[in-house]
This record gives C-alpha cells, sequence and structure tokens, in this order.
C-alpha cells in the first residue's frame, strides 16, 4: 500500500508584478513546489503563443517537507526583498492524499441527453441498453465534465447522427468522435494538431471497440482531400472559430450541419455574425457562462 505523508503549505497574496520573482524565493528558501491561483476570480482567455499570463493578484501555494523549520522560512522571507509586496499567512498542514484515486472515487457516470452516458471504466455501466462510452482517468482531455464537452454530447444525443459522415474538428480525447460512432455514424474523421491528442484518440477508440474502419484519427492533413461532412463538431476555442470559418464550410456537405462549441457567452453575438455569412445559425444555447452554436450550412 502507497505510504502517506503531511505535508506543511503557506499561502501567500501578491500582485501580478512580484509573482515570479515571489516564487524564485520561496524555492530558494525551501519550498518544493509554488502553484499560483486566481484571487479574484479573473478570467484570462486565449492567451498568445508562448504567454503565460497571470492575474492581477495572485495567491501563491508553496509546499514544504514536514519537518522543515517553519520559524526558519518565516524569518527568512521577512528578510526578502519582497516581503513587504506580499501578505502572508500562516503554515497549514497539507494532507498528502492519492489524487488519481480520489479523483476516481469522485468521478461518476454521466448522462447527456436521453441516452448517451460517460462512464468511468473501473465501475459498472447504469444502463446497458444505453450508448455507453467508457473513459480512464490521467488523459490531459476532456471526460465530459466541462460544459462546452456537454453542451456538444447533448446535441449529438438528440442529432440524427445515424449513417452520417462525421468530422470531429480538435478531437482532443477522442469523446465526441466516439460517441457520433456509437450513436450510428457511417464514418468520423477525428484531427487534432496536438500529437497527445491524437493518442488519446486513438486509445479511447479501443477502449470502447470502435477502432476499426470507420474511424480515421489524425492531423488536419488527413482532411486534404476535403471529405465533406454532414455533421462537423468544433468544441476548440473562439479565436480559431473566427479564423476557420472557410474551412469549415469547405469540410460541410451541402445542408451539412454544424455545432461549434469552447467560446464564452460573451463572444457568441460577435461567432454569429462570422458564421451566418455561410450557415443558417440557430439559437446559441448556453451553460454556466459557456456557449454552443448550431447551423446548417447555405449554398451560396
Amino acid at each position: 500500500m502507497r505510504e502517506t505523508m503531511p505535508w506543511l503549505q503557506l499561502r501567500l497574496q501578491t500582485t501580478k508584478q512580484y509573482a515570479e520573482e515571489t516564487s524564485d524565493v520561496l524555492m530558494d528558501i525551501g519550498a518544493l513546489s509554488v502553484t499560483f491561483m486566481d484571487a479574484e476570480d479573473q478570467p484570462i482567455l486565449e492567451p498568445a503563443p508562448g504567454e503565460t499570463p497571470l492575474w492581477e493578484n495572485v495567491v501563491i501555494q508553496a509546499l514544504f517537507e514536514a519537518d522543515v523549520d517553519t520559524n526558519e522560512v518565516l524569518e527568512q522571507w521577512k528578510l526578502a526583498a519582497l516581503s513587504e509586496h506580499s501578505q502572508v499567512g500562516e503554515f497549514e498542514i497539507l494532507e498528502d492524499k492519492d489524487w488519481e484515486r480520489e479523483w476516481m472515487d469522485r468521478f461518476e457516470p454521466m448522462c447527456f441527453g436521453d441516452r448517451l452516458w460517460i462512464c468511468p471504466s473501473w465501475k459498472p455501466v447504469v444502463d446497458e441498453n444505453a450508448v455507453n462510452i467508457l473513459l480512464d482517468p490521467g488523459l490531459a482531455f476532456g471526460t465530459g465534465t466541462h460544459p462546452t464537452t456537454a453542451l456538444c454530447l447533448k446535441w449529438l444525443d438528440a442529432a440524427d447522427v445515424n449513417d452520417k459522415v462525421v468530422i470531429d474538428y480538435g478531437c482532443g480525447s477522442g469523446i465526441l468522435a466516439i460517441a457520433a460512432l456509437k450513436l450510428g455514424a457511417k464514418k468520423v474523421y477525428a484531427v487534432d494538431i496536438d500529437p497527445q491528442a491524437i493518442l488519446a484518440t486513438k486509445d479511447n477508440a479501443e477502449r470502447n471497440n470502435v477502432a476499426d474502419e470507420r474511424l480515421l484519427v489524425g492531423m488536419p492533413e488527413i482532411l486534404k482531400e476535403k471529405s465533406q461532412a454532414d455533421i462537423l463538431l468544433a468544441n476548440i476555442l473562439a479565436e480559431p472559430l473566427r479564423n476557420l470559418i472557410q474551412e469549415i464550410y469547405d469540410l460541410c456537405k451541402p445542408h451539412g450541419r454544424i455545432a461549434l462549441s469552447g467560446l464564452l457567452t460573451t463572444q457568441s453575438d460577435e461567432l454569429i455574425a462570422i458564421y451566418q455569412q455561410r450557415f443558417q445559425m440557430e439559437e446559441p444555447v448556453f451553460q454556466n457562462e459557456w456557449a454552443r452554436l448550431t447551423g446548417i450550412k447555405v449554398n451560396n
């Protein structure tokens, strides 16, 4: 059995200007790890490539070994030139846990629509007759818990997918591609620019017994032949959706349907205005602060 031990955690609050330097000082005086957190629920959206943005006010959590001399750490911190720019809390004991096991214990089967379920593979399915997708922990991509994925799954559950060609553009874990196949799609293209997403999709397809000739997984280059789809799903961000309108239009068959997500409610009007040039757009659907847009291709 895995042996656990407690850690000591010190919380500080500072500003964006001093966060990186504060982190360096904490590491110099013995911190094992440092985590930045938002102090005021300030959203950061779509950072530029290579950019690591921070919030205006930052909470820093520093983790130390349980036997560290806390008085010595605090004395060293007071001597640091940056101490006047931070509010320092007290040390607290942080119980060590098997976090993966903790996550596994809490991840329950989830239903999307009338028949589609996302099920952790280590727990029994709720309904053997439902459309069940099995997922494991440890993936860097969607499990259905995020509102944008949930919005797309609910739409798929209600859509007529049977015998259709589907493109999952930005497939991540492949959850939407697998759902489309299990709902009766004839052919699904799952594409992503991240090799880890492609690997995750292939692994999940194997787990769900859909890794066959109906599923083609790869980089967007696999769509160079302009294989047109009856349904195109794109659960990505607003900026790529802005830039991909021509590509998405070209990849849809006449009267093909699109479902777009990964955008905020505040971005929906702009995206609808852009896509109305090529698609007959429908009323957006919202969940929390996230939006899903759907439409039908208009032949110009």
